[in-house]
């Protein structure tokens, strides 16, 4: 997880296609859209996603928890907790719950 949110962070496209397994799906649970892997590398190199006291809470080699405040270009700030789940040592999946901040 430290690798991906530095990704993000580092708009490091090629670690990102590496980390994410080809059949990653990403769940939000508080607008209800996924996006496939293509769309998530996408949305991270556009700059969108500025992640502030990023913490993972637990880690193994099948599930990572993380949390961190989100801000985005338009100025919304949330805070996520994040879920992922691993196959063949890549994320197959993430999913998100966040809370607006005013």
């Amino acid at each position: 997880m430290e690798k991906y949110t530095s990704a993000i962070k580092n708009k490091d496209e090629a670690i990102m296609n590496e980390l994410l397994h080809d059949d990653f799906k990403f769940t939000m649970h508080k607008s209800g859209n996924s996006l496939g892997k293509a769309d998530v590398i996408k949305w991270a190199m556009s700059g969108d996603i500025n992640q502030d006291k990023s913490r993972v809470i637990y880690e193994n080699d099948e599930i990572g928890v993380h949390h961190s405040f989100v801000t985005f270009n338009d100025g919304n700030v949330e805070a996520v907790m994040a879920v992922y789940k691993y196959k063949d040592g890549k994320i197959i999946s993430l999913e998100t719950g966040a809370t607006k901040i005013s």
